[in-house]
C-alpha cells in the first residue's frame, strides 16, 4: 500500500497537507537585487519534506504537489503504475519501447551495460487516492486522461515559518490529509537522498 489506512496525529517525511502558501522570490537580475517580484500560490496539496525530528522552532520545509507531466503517460511501462517512476529501473523501461527501438545500436549497447538505476530524477509520484482531486491532462493525438496521480519536483522546495510548528507531535494536524506507508517513505528518502549525493565527473574523487 501506498498510503498508510489511518494516520498519526503528529507530522511526518512524506505527508500530504492542505492549507499553506507557497512564496518564491524572482530575480531579474542576480546582481540588482532590487529588480525582483514575490511569486505567491497556495497549492491545494503540499507535502512534507523536513524529517519529523527536525520539524520545530516555527520551521518546516514543504514542497507543493503538482500534476503529473503529460508525456509520462506516454510510456507503457509508467502506465501500468506511475508510482514506477519513484523505483530503480532499466533505461529500456525508463524511456519506453518507441524511444528504445529508434536508439542507436551503439548506444543500446552502451545502456544495456549499466546498471538499473533512478529515472526522472528530480520527481517523486504520488498514487491516486479518493482524497485527491481529480483533473485532466491534454493530449493532441489521443484522448484526454482524467487521473489524480500528482508528483513533487525536488528542485521546488521551500521554509515556512508557522508559529504552531513546534514539533512534530505539536503541529497544525488537521491540515493533514494523507501519511505514508512506512516503505513508501523509505522509497521517498531513498530516491531524495539519491538527488543529493549525486557527484559530478569534476568532483569525483579516484585513486
Amino acid at each position: 500500500m501506498f498510503y498508510q489506512e489511518e494516520i498519526d496525529k503528529d507530522l511526518r517525511f512524506g505527508d500530504i497537507l492542505t492549507g499553506f502558501v507557497f512564496a518564491a522570490p524572482n530575480l531579474t537580475d542576480a546582481v540588482q537585487t532590487k529588480n525582483f517580484s514575490i511569486e505567491i500560490e497556495q497549492p491545494d496539496y503540499c507535502v512534507v519534506l523536513s524529517p519529523c525530528c527536525s520539524i520545530g522552532d516555527n520551521v518546516i520545509t514543504l514542497s507543493p504537489l503538482l500534476k503529473i507531466r503529460p508525456k509520462f503517460f506516454l510510456n507503457p511501462f509508467f502506465v501500468e503504475d506511475m508510482t514506477r517512476i519513484n523505483r530503480i529501473m532499466s533505461s529500456e523501461q525508463a524511456l519506453g519501447p518507441e524511444a528504445w527501438e529508434n536508439m542507436p545500436d551503439e548506444e543500446r549497447e552502451r545502456r544495456l551495460e549499466e546498471e538499473e538505476s533512478f529515472a526522472l530524477k528530480d520527481f517523486f509520484v504520488f498514487d491516486q487516492h479518493t482524497l485527491l482531486k481529480k483533473y485532466t491532462l491534454n493530449f493532441k493525438n489521443k484522448d484526454n486522461i482524467e487521473t489524480n496521480y500528482y508528483m513533487i519536483d525536488f528542485k521546488n522546495q521551500y521554509k515556512l515559518n508557522c508559529k504552531r510548528m513546534q514539533s512534530a507531535t505539536n503541529a497544525p494536524i488537521e491540515t493533514k490529509t494523507l501519511q505514508l506507508t512506512v516503505e513508501t517513505r523509505s522509497e521517498l528518502r531513498e530516491k531524495i537522498s539519491h538527488y543529493y549525493s549525486r557527484v559530478p565527473v569534476e568532483d569525483q574523487i579516484t585513486d
